[in-house]
């Protein structure tokens, strides 16, 4: 198996303690950091998503394989500079609402997104509506995440995303909902979010469509 594929492999098992050497070998070998970065930790977290969504692997095997890719993250970030710099993608402001105390699928989704070039702030859990929008405008957030996975969450859900709507930040910030007790039906059609992510892997891919980020 070839140092890049051996990489792929590692993400895909959640091998965290052989990621760095072999991040690091494919590095002297002259390999386009983002080409492991795309190609290959990026790839194998798509298939990772697969699996947990054919409920093959759980979340702590999803955990398992984000904290490998983020191991391997953390060999390159150091050595980037100048044409070779991974772009920062854009601030993404993540917590989840009030009422909720919830974090393991909102910690995956910081790991993924961090991966993927983003620049993420947590705020934690039992977030207010105001506190929401106060950081925000603080980190001049581009996404802000709310995550609910009790419904005794989504009036908050609603409440927070009223409260950008009355904010001065209506309109520039795109607010992405998720989270186990969150429907696309409730979160985009009935409170007007921007959009709406499964798990994930999916916040990934819709904070890149709201932001207009090709793939």
């Amino acid at each position: 198996m070839s140092d890049l594929q051996a990489i792929k492999d590692a993400v895909n098992k959640g091998k965290r303690k052989e990621i760095a050497g072999l991040v690091q070998a494919a590095l002297d070998a002259g390999t386009d950091p983002q080409v492991i970065i795309n190609d290959y930790m990026i790839e194998a977290m798509k298939e990772v998503g697969a699996r947990f969504e054919a409920k093959k692997i759980f979340v702590p095997e999803m955990m398992m394989a984000a904290r490998t890719m983020q191991a391997g993250v953390d060999v390159i970030k150091p050595l980037i500079t100048g044409d070779n710099k991974i772009e920062k993608l854009g601030t993404v402001v993540l917590g989840t609402v009030f009422g909720d105390l919830h974090d393991i699928g909102k910690n995956l989704v910081v790991l993924l997104l961090e991966s993927s070039g983003f620049e993420v702030i947590n705020i934690g859990e039992n977030v207010d509506p105001q506190q929401f929008v106060d950081k925000a405008r603080e980190l001049k957030a581009d996404v802000v995440g709310m995550s609910s996975l009790l419904t005794t969450g989504d009036p908050h859900i609603k409440d927070t995303i009223d409260a950008f709507k009355a904010s001065d930040l209506a309109g520039k910030v795109k607010l992405v909902c998720g989270g186990a007790a969150v429907t696309k039906k409730f979160a985009v059609d009935e409170c007007g979010a921007d959009g709406y992510a499964t798990d994930a892997i999916d916040a990934v891919r819709v904070i890149r469509q709201v932001l207009e980020i090709s793939a």
